[in-house]
Order: C-alpha cells, then sequence, then structure tokens
C-alpha cells in the first residue's frame, strides 16, 4: 500500500509595496503589514526580498493563529497639497 502525502493548502493574498529609491539600492515598505521594511541592491532584489519577507511574516500570524490583514478596506490616495 503506498503512503499517501499529506495535501496542504494555499491562500494568495496581495498587498500593496512601495519602492523607495535609496542609496545604494530600494528600500520596500509594506503598509498594511506594521514593521515590515527590507531592502534590494536592484529593483529585482528588492522585488524578491518583499515576496521573501511577506511569506515569512504571513508565515509567523498564522503560526500564532493570528488574523492575517486584508487591504479591502484599505483606501490609498495621492494627495497633492500647497505649500
Amino acid at each position: 500500500m503506498a503512503k499517501q502525502k499529506k495535501q496542504t493548502t494555499s491562500s494568495e493574498y496581495a498587498f500593496t509595496v512601495i519602492y523607495e529609491k535609496v542609496r545604494g539600492g530600494y528600500e520596500v515598505l509594506v503598509p498594511r503589514l506594521p514593521g515590515l521594511v527590507t531592502f534590494g541592491r536592484s529593483f529585482d532584489e528588492a522585488r524578491e526580498m518583499a515576496r521573501e519577507a511577506i511569506e515569512c511574516y504571513l508565515g509567523a500570524l498564522l503560526s500564532k493563529h493570528e488574523r492575517i490583514p486584508s487591504e479591502e478596506s484599505f483606501v490609498q490616495e495621492r494627495l497633492r497639497v500647497a505649500v
């Protein structure tokens, strides 16, 4: 009798990611995930670092049985002001 592998299910999430060009590369912020900041020397590296950081952050939330934040109620706007 063959041993069956335990199937795992996964969900897909999407988050707003902000890349800021800084000296030496790109700093990455994920506003909906407090404290998540990472860095990459190139834009592609910054994107990959962001993906890995988000996966780790969500994994930590799930391991503690905490809710994963949603961006459904998140409103993003670019607001211009004159000074």
